[in-house]
């Protein structure tokens, strides 16, 4: 899936994002999509996201779910 479409990210979503502090090495920060801050459709340098972790940045890797946590549900 795309991190540039705002369609393809929710709540509860894995997802690796680059933190405004890491744009130049480009070191990913993991965690699960909280909230959604970008109003548009698309952003062509991917969609801000808040962490669960409360850390913010912008989507690059959208991340496949945990089979264990599928399992379970």
């Amino acid at each position: 899936m795309d991190g540039r479409k705002r369609d393809n990210i929710y709540p509860g979503l894995p997802v690796a994002i680059v933190q405004k502090q890491d744009q130049r090495s480009g070191r990913l920060t993991k965690g699960v999509v909280q909230d959604i801050l970008t109003s548009s459709a698309n952003h062509p340098r991917g969609i801000k996201v808040r962490l669960e972790t409360g850390e913010v940045g912008r989507v690059r890797e959208i991340k496949p779910p945990c089979p264990i946590l599928k399992r379970r549900g």
